[in-house]
């Protein structure tokens, strides 16, 4: 029996600001002075020390990235989103560790989305052949079917497509503050739970208590409905490839 190749779909983004930011240092020169500084080749080191130890963990065959583009379409439907991140300064060394994996690995990049929409894309199609594993930090990916790799417990989880709808309902409901995105007005995690638990496996019921939980809260369906589109991370079947463009999430019928 031939052995099926297993390729390790990795989290560009959160891969390289983890490892680019575990390897600044602060010097401080006098009492008022500081800086920081970042040794290239020690970040370079460690990352592919970090990188190749997942793939023996993972029995990966195969390494993928995927990266954000500078573009987002979420803006476009909610001007707001991740607006909060502006100012943010990234690591020092994480756009020349970024541009250090682009030339030595394989990775994607495509255009207006994020690495997480990338992942998605890459794990439910046929574009990567065989097995396939994702490696991620990000809750997130949770609304998409497949097996995950969490970076932060060693953890596998394997995802059917049923509860990825289910967790993409989830986060319609809660939002992401991280993300800059409010969900439903005095739904969290446990309320959002309980709603949705006796239909979870039926999208059309699961809608109809999404857009309930809103109008409560005095907000519109279509409010529900950009909340749902912000939170959808895409599959392969939310992706116009001869566009390159995402084909927004809509109701279920």
């Amino acid at each position: 029996m031939t052995k099926r190749k297993r390729t390790m779909l990795v989290d560009g983004d959160i891969l390289c600001y983890m490892i680019s930011t575990q390897n600044e240092e602060a010097t401080k020169w006098s009492d008022d002075l500081w800086t920081l500084h970042a040794d290239f080749n020690t970040t370079k080191d460690k990352f592919e020390a970090s990188l190749h130890s997942y793939k023996e963990i993972l029995l990966c065959d195969d390494i993928v990235f995927t990266f954000t583009d500078k573009k987002n379409f979420r803006k476009k439907i909610l001007p707001s989103y991740k607006f909060n991140r502006k100012d943010l300064r990234k690591p020092i060394v994480y756009n020349p560790l970024k541009a250090y994996v682009n030339e030595k690995y394989k990775s994607y990049t495509l255009p207006w989305l994020e690495g997480d929409d990338v992942l998605g894309i890459l794990a439910t199609s046929d574009t990567i052949k065989g097995d396939k594993v994702i490696l991620t930090k990000d809750k997130d990916l949770r609304t998409i079917p497949g097996t995950i790799y969490w970076m932060h417990d060693m953890q596998y989880e394997e995802v059917s497509a049923k509860d990825a709808d289910y967790y993409h309902m989830i986060q319609t409901l809660t939002g992401d503050r991280s993300d800059n995105y409010a969900g439903c007005k005095g739904i969290g995690p446990k309320s959002a739970e309980k709603l949705l638990s006796e239909v979870r496996h039926d999208p059309v019921a699961m809608w109809y208590k999404v857009v309930e939980a809103f109008e409560k809260a005095k907000l519109s369906e279509n409010e529900a409905l950009i909340q749902a589109q912000v939170s959808r991370i895409l599959r392969h079947t939310d992706y116009n490839k001869e566009t390159y463009t995402p084909i927004l999430w809509r109701k279920p019928l």
